[in-house]
């Protein structure tokens, strides 16, 4: 099997490869930063979030992310209302992913045309979204930009950013570090596609009004992000060693190789796949390894915890989130994402392939 920068997402307009190859080149620009002090920044850049040290004993955490071309959908069922709850799970998720208590996000709205019906929903998911987080928006900014945005159809284009910040004790920070081979991986269940991986779930399921397991693809598309932080913070409050957090978006499984741990993962009992992506995979002709490479597959976020205590960890998570349940054990080798059901192994910049 091929990567993902040969298959179907790549037919769709993005290149997976391309995106990562981007991403390190403007890095490696802004690692060269220098501003006349010692940085602040208390983790490398690659994890789910950063945390500036604000003094000895405590950080800040930071986090910005859109809600990708899943604007499209809204655009094209003049459909408002959910997206921003979205915006949430694609920020406030990656937050508590250092062990930050999420406290604020900012919103930067840029539109085609300002359209107070329009930004009503827009309002109330974010109101939604903000609730089921637990986290304040004290402020953003609406930019009206005909001559950038362009909608599907016009004039209903929009495009929706976030920025979250969080606390967190400088020595409570989560970074998978402490991870050991033979701890347990607890998933917890998607609510479908989430926000990623959208330009190819379109490509596909080009019919917005079709129905599929007695929902309209439109609507199957807009299902939604699951907001675990409610879930994570209170498992983080518990007497349960929580070891690695990680938030399964773009990249499906092989996001657990964002933790700093000197281990691997194999996720032997994976959580059930939704319909929706086995209608992706059988329209599109999406091969396994592509499909697990772009979707979450069923599994929205996972947390390391010792073995013997994960018993614990899914009894508290899944009052939160039912159907949570342990999907895998971490391994000796590190930097490697097995999935033996799908005969799949991953690794950084690789994606995944058969097994040998």
């Amino acid at each position: 099997m091929g990567t993902v920068a040969e298959g179907a997402y790549a037919r769709a307009g993005v290149d997976q490869l391309l995106s990562g190859n981007a991403v390190a080149a403007l890095v490696g620009v802004l690692s060269g930063i220098r501003t006349g002090r010692p940085s602040r920044a208390a983790l490398a850049s690659g994890h789910y979030a950063n945390v500036l040290r604000l003094d000895e004993t405590r950080g800040l955490a930071l986090s910005c992310d859109s809600v990708g071309s899943k604007v499209i959908v809204c655009e094209q069922l003049g459909r408002y209302d959910t997206i921003g709850i979205d915006l949430f799970g694609m920020n406030a998720n990656d937050v508590v992913c250092v062990g930050a208590d999420p406290i604020a996000l900012l919103d930067y709205i840029a539109v085609e045309e300002a359209n107070p019906e329009v930004l009503e929903q827009i309002g109330i998911g974010l109101r939604h979204g903000a609730e089921q987080a637990g986290v304040e928006i004290p402020g953003g900014e609406l930019a009206v930009l005909p001559e950038v945005v362009r909608g599907h159809p016009s004039p209903h284009g929009f495009d929706l950013v976030g920025f979250c910040v969080g606390l967190v004790d400088l020595d409570a920070v989560v970074t998978g570090a402490r991870i050991e081979p033979g701890d347990a991986i607890v998933g917890l269940p998607s609510s479908g596609i989430h926000s990623n991986g959208l330009s190819l779930a379109r490509s596909v399921l080009t019919d917005i009004d079709e129905e599929l397991d007695g929902r309209t693809v439109g609507n199957l598309l807009l299902e939604p992000t699951v907001i675990y932080v409610r879930a994570i913070r209170e498992l983080l409050e518990s007497d349960v060693d929580v070891r690695g957090l990680a938030h399964i978006t773009g990249d499906g499984f092989l996001n657990l190789l964002r933790l700093e741990a000197d281990a691997g993962y194999r996720i032997d009992a994976p959580l059930e796949v939704p319909p929706v992506f086995v209608h992706i995979a059988e329209r599109g002709g999406v091969a396994d390894a592509e499909l697990y490479e772009v979707f979450n597959m069923g599994c929205g976020f996972c947390v390391a915890v010792p073995r013997d205590e994960a018993p614990a960890a899914v009894r508290l998570l899944e009052r939160h989130h039912p159907g949570t349940a342990v999907i895998g054990q971490t391994t000796t080798a590190t930097g490697v994402v097995e999935l033996p059901k799908q005969g799949l192994i991953g690794r950084h910049g690789e994606g995944f392939t058969a097994a040998p």
